[in-house]
């Protein structure tokens, strides 16, 4: 049921007003979190949770290429306060319903309003323009200064150049660094989201949400514990280059960094606030802030898992043809896929001719045409791979093309930019394969902020150091750590493409890169784990298919396992060392994941989340030699204790799968 309540003046939401300076006042609905938004020589805002104070006195302003500014010395010509207590039902979500609950001020100006959000388990604000006309933004101020010297996990750019400008081009995948704020080099930018820890076990993590049309947000530290916004100038020149010619490479920019509409609202900067670490993961702040879809009928969207080709090389093997790039391959992932109830098969970079930027030309070797017909007889769809700047050359016809010939979806990749045209790009993108019911997996990209809410037909982001490093990494790289830092950072802004599900394990002292025959750190259980942890609407399965053929028990758990759930619930874990989650699928049976760093461990699962009905409970478990031989697994079954706490072991860099079913 929903319930919207205006009110001024209310006793939940405190707004007074001092001499000098006037500070407004906003609490979330449970009463502790608070935020101050004080009018002086800035506008400056301040968070406290439970009296505690999280964020200090931080300015924040937007400058307009006329010399105007939203903010500065201005002062508020009204103040409005609004309580929203309702649930959005989602379309393809870790979750079937999300609740909507806060408090929202509102504080009017001449030239535009500014809105805080005051969530039980976080705050955003964001500016609204009240021009009639387009104009250009110089500049944004968004500030986070902490009262102390934190420390922080936080991912700097890859790019490749050292200037500031060269990290503004990067694909967005790095591992984390833990340190005091004070102690970030200067020189770097991080992209988001980004976790602070705060006293008492409190995290802050920050990110953007409802991310359209403007350029995306980077932090920088100034040797002190204050981190500040930075943002990729308005792009003059752009030319096709880059990785096969499939990206746009800038050659000089703007001194702006957006061309703004009338009357435009600009993104959500928010700050989520969890009490304990396990909070982060499953966090919904971005999904809710996100513009709503449109009406229409969404029930095409159609999430599912996928046979993909690309990390395992096309490297099948027991069969009577040569693997590689062509219909005889691919006929072999179909075959997989309809076997094993795999929603999809995806045929990523290769199919299309290289280097033209060109979808309309297909290798020889490939007959399109003849294996969507083979995949649909087969009850299996075929999702494409392309190069940015060819699905941006031709968007339309692309997508009519496709679509009509039986294609699902695209895999659009190497945007490696988040500036104003780039941002656009993404939602012009999912706007037109909405038109044509192509759902779409953005990949070299910048992490979720709100798109998936817009447009449902976008079912994925990479945004993350996900397995395929693994093919290239050094043997000193800790994957492992990063699987059990990034739940509680990467995922707080939504789902990733990981592209987990390797039958090819590796201890640490074991593991190598390989190419045509990757393998991946940690125990098998650790990656049978992550396809209940990491959220995905469309998940990866990244090995050959004849390797899962191998391993009939792990490939029927994958198999099975849903990508969009019913409830989701974080039940233990702390950054950077294990994490325990349980979700609900749509049959009302439940799974439970833990997955663990490279310290071996036991703890106790607790299952309160089930009714008193009795549960049959198939379980994967690291093998008693699995710190040794990372593929030992055993699979049990057992009855969920009555309890409901249940103990489990994890072997360095392992993890625990189950899937509850009732009695």
């Amino acid at each position: 049921m929903k319930k919207i309540l205006t009110t001024i003046f209310t006793a939940t939401i405190a707004l007074c007003a001092i001499a000098a300076p006037k500070t407004y006042v906003a609490l979330s609905p449970d009463g502790k979190l608070k935020v101050n938004v004080t009018e002086g020589k800035n506008i400056a805002y301040t968070l406290t949770y439970d009296g505690t104070q999280l964020i200090s006195p931080s300015p924040i302003s937007m400058s307009l290429a006329d010399g105007s500014i939203y903010g500065g010395t201005m002062k508020a010509k009204k103040a409005l306060l609004k309580s929203v207590d309702e649930s959005i039902k989602t379309v393809a979500y870790k979750k079937a319903s999300v609740k909507d609950h806060y408090n929202e001020l509102t504080l009017q100006y001449a030239t535009f309003d500014l809105k805080f959000r005051v969530y039980d388990d976080g705050m955003a604000y964001r500016f609204i323009s009240k021009a009639a006309e387009p104009f250009t933004i110089k500049s944004e101020q968004a500030t986070f200064a902490f009262p102390s010297d934190w420390k922080a996990y936080v991912p700097y750019s890859n790019g490749y150049l050292p200037t500031i400008e060269g990290q503004f081009v990067n694909s967005f995948e790095n591992y984390y660094v833990h340190c005091p704020i004070s102690q970030l080099d200067t020189k770097r930018i991080a992209f988001l989201p980004l976790v602070v820890e705060a006293p008492d076990s409190v995290k802050l993590c920050i990110t953007e949400a409802d991310l359209l049309d403007y350029p995306g947000m980077f932090l920088k530290g100034d040797g002190t514990s204050t981190l500040h916004s930075i943002m990729a100038q308005y792009p003059k020149k752009i030319i096709q280059g880059g990785h096969n010619m499939l990206q746009g490479v800038i050659k000089s920019r703007e001194d702006f960094i957006a061309k703004a509409s009338a009357g435009e609202s600009f993104p959500w900067r928010v700050v989520m606030v969890a009490p304990q670490a396990k909070d982060l993961a499953n966090m919904d702040m971005v999904y809710r802030l996100g513009t709503p879809a449109s009406g229409g009928n969404w029930d095409w969207v159609k999430p599912g898992k996928v046979a993909w080709d690309w990390w395992n090389d096309w490297n099948v093997y027991g069969v009577d043809f040569k693997a590689g790039i062509n219909n005889d391959t691919y006929k072999y992932y179909i075959d997989f896929a309809s076997e094993h109830h795999i929603e999809y098969v995806i045929l990523d970079e290769g199919w299309a001719v290289n280097k033209q930027a060109d979808l309309m030309q297909v290798v020889p070797e490939i007959d399109l045409k003849e294996l969507v017909s083979y995949a649909s007889e087969r009850k299996v769809g075929l999702i494409l791979w392309a190069g940015y700047w060819a699905f941006n050359r031709d968007m339309d016809g692309v997508c009519k093309h496709y679509s009509q010939m039986g294609i699902k979806g695209f895999k659009v990749d190497f945007m490696n930019r988040d500036d104003q045209p780039m941002v656009d790009f993404y939602t012009q993108a999912a706007k037109t394969a909405a038109k044509y019911h192509l759902m779409l997996d953005f990949h070299g990209a910048f992490k979720p902020a709100g798109l998936m809410r817009t447009y449902p037909n976008v079912v994925n982001f990479e945004g993350v150091a996900g397995l395929e490093q693994m093919k290239w990494q050094p043997a000193t790289t800790d994957q492992v750590t990063y699987d059990v830092t990034l739940p509680f950072i990467r995922l707080a802004a939504g789902p990733m493409d990981y592209t987990q599900g390797s039958m090819r394990n590796a201890v640490k002292e074991n593991y190598r890169p390989i190419n045509s025959e990757p393998i991946s750190q940690g125990t098998r259980c650790h990656q049978l784990a992550e396809y209940v942890i990491f959220d995905a609407p469309l998940t990866m399965l990244c090995d050959s298919p004849s390797n899962y053929l191998r391993e009939p028990e792990c490939t029927a758990f994958i198999s099975a396992i849903p990508t969009t759930w019913k409830q989701t619930i974080a039940l233990d874990g702390h950054i950077a060392e294990y994490i325990v989650m349980a979700k609900q699928a749509a049959d009302g049976s439940w799974y439970v994941g833990a997955l663990n760093n490279w310290t071996a461990r036991d703890i106790a699962v607790d299952m309160h989340f089930l009714d008193n009905a009795l549960y049959d409970m198939t379980i994967f478990q690291d093998g008693v030699n699995a710190d040794r031989a990372a593929c030992d697994y055993k699979k049990v079954s057992a009855k969920a204790p009555a309890n409901r706490l249940f103990q489990i072991h994890l072997a360095p860099g392992g993890g625990w799968a189950a899937h509850l079913v009732r009695h």
